[in-house]
């Protein structure tokens, strides 16, 4: 799972009291929070405004992706989501959750390993005219159009044939060594005793 949020501009008809500005940014509107899987589609979608800092809606939004979806162990995202976020996160929703920093010597926008498949999912929405700036009133109308997007993809991805596997790596993924396949890992936890009522002292 992917972790990334993109700020728009919002409309006039966006209310002001559901719009922020991003001062990293420098843009007045909302901001989209997205949880893709490996394949670039989308887990989760949530809107907020766009003056509070990424980590702070990132535990609603884990929260709301930890219900439907249990099996989720390790979380990437950039350094925004970093800082006391990792430790909730373990500690709370069992999600191992990593940062993907940018390079000191980075000079503008660069492919970086894990994030560029949140980064090709948020350029495959913005392909939808309507998603390019923000014009709801609500926050809720917001998260229903960017599904509707994903929805028209996903159904686009799975009537057309399959492409066949890819030979050679992603040249930003890191290629790991050929040798004995690892072994899966499966976390369950053990079963815990549930006491209903006190014992009766003797």
């Amino acid at each position: 799972m992917i972790l990334d949020p993109q700020s728009v501009k919002g409309a006039e008809t966006v209310g002001q009291d559901s719009r922020g500005f991003d001062g990293g940014k420098l843009i007045n509107g909302r901001k989209r929070h997205l949880a893709v899987d490996m394949r670039g589609m989308a887990l989760a979608v949530m809107v907020t405004k766009a003056s509070p800092h990424d980590s702070i809606p990132a535990r609603d939004q884990l929260f709301r992706l930890r219900l439907p979806h249990p099996e989720l162990a390790v979380a990437w995202a950039d350094s925004a989501y970093g800082g006391t976020l990792v430790d909730w996160s373990h500690s709370f929703l069992g999600i191992t959750h990593k940062t993907v920093p940018r390079r000191k010597d980075q000079d503008g926008f660069v492919v970086l390993a894990k994030r560029w498949r949140v980064e090709r999912a948020i350029s495959w929405i913005m392909r939808a005219r309507r998603n390019v700036r923000d014009f709801e009133r609500l926050v809720s109308h917001s998260e229903a159009h960017i599904t509707w997007t994903f929805i028209t993809l996903m159904v686009r991805r799975l009537t057309r044939p399959p492409r066949p596997p890819r030979t050679t790596p992603h040249p930003v993924e890191p290629v790991k060594a050929a040798g004995k396949p690892q072994p899966i890992r499966l976390r369950m936890q053990a079963p815990q005793t549930i006491r209903l009522a006190p014992t009766t002292l003797r």
